[in-house]
């Protein structure tokens, strides 16, 4: 499947307000082979020669509602650093990821989001969890994981599950007060 800036599925598209439904394990042919080309995606789209070259907006995860299909999986390539400070680089395929528990204190991106189906700006603060702990199946590992994700991967773990349930990052964002800010939310 060609993804690219033009394949993938816009807001305007009622498809991406869609439930995405659970995949079987192991995978079949079909959704690894999906879920490694998204996963391409994400890795190509923050390369510059190749973002232009192939069309792409850079990302740092993909769903499958994006592409047009209706199946719980997410590629996310995470650049942050870790509590001590030190650079890791977080990378996943996954399948049926699902948010098992998250923080009380909250956490946004003080400049906002972004995703590859919005393209009107919607400026705002998305409010969400701190910290979360999500369990699926990665098949960069090729087996079932949790991940206790923190800050910026928290974050973007959360945006790309929400695919799942039709949910897009600005239905967050609160239309009487856009840049509303919590008391002991880690502003990243």
């Amino acid at each position: 499947m060609l993804i690219n800036n033009e394949t993938i599925i816009k807001d305007t598209d009622p498809l991406i307000r869609e439930k995405s439904d659970p995949v079987s394990l192991p995978l079949s042919a079909e959704d690894e082979q999906l879920l490694r080309e998204m996963f391409q995606y994400v890795q190509d789209s923050t390369d510059e020669e190749k973002a232009k070259k192939f069309n792409l907006r850079p990302a740092v995860g993909i769903s499958a509602i994006q592409v047009g299909v209706r199946k719980q999986l997410t590629a996310v390539i995470v650049d942050d650093y870790d509590k001590n400070g030190n650079p890791v680089k977080y990378q996943y395929m996954l399948a049926n990821p699902k948010i098992v528990s998250s923080s009380v204190q909250k956490a946004y991106l003080n400049a906002g989001e972004g995703c590859l189906s919005v393209v009107a700006p919607h400026e705002g603060h998305v409010i969400r969890s701190a910290r979360v702990t999500v369990k699926g199946f990665d098949l960069i590992q090729n087996k079932n994981i949790t991940i206790r994700a923190r800050g910026y991967l928290a974050i973007v773990l959360q945006h790309e599950l929400d695919h799942f349930k039709g949910t897009l990052f600005y239905d967050y964002i609160d239309p009487e007060n856009p840049e509303k800010t919590v008391d002991g939310a880690m502003v990243i």
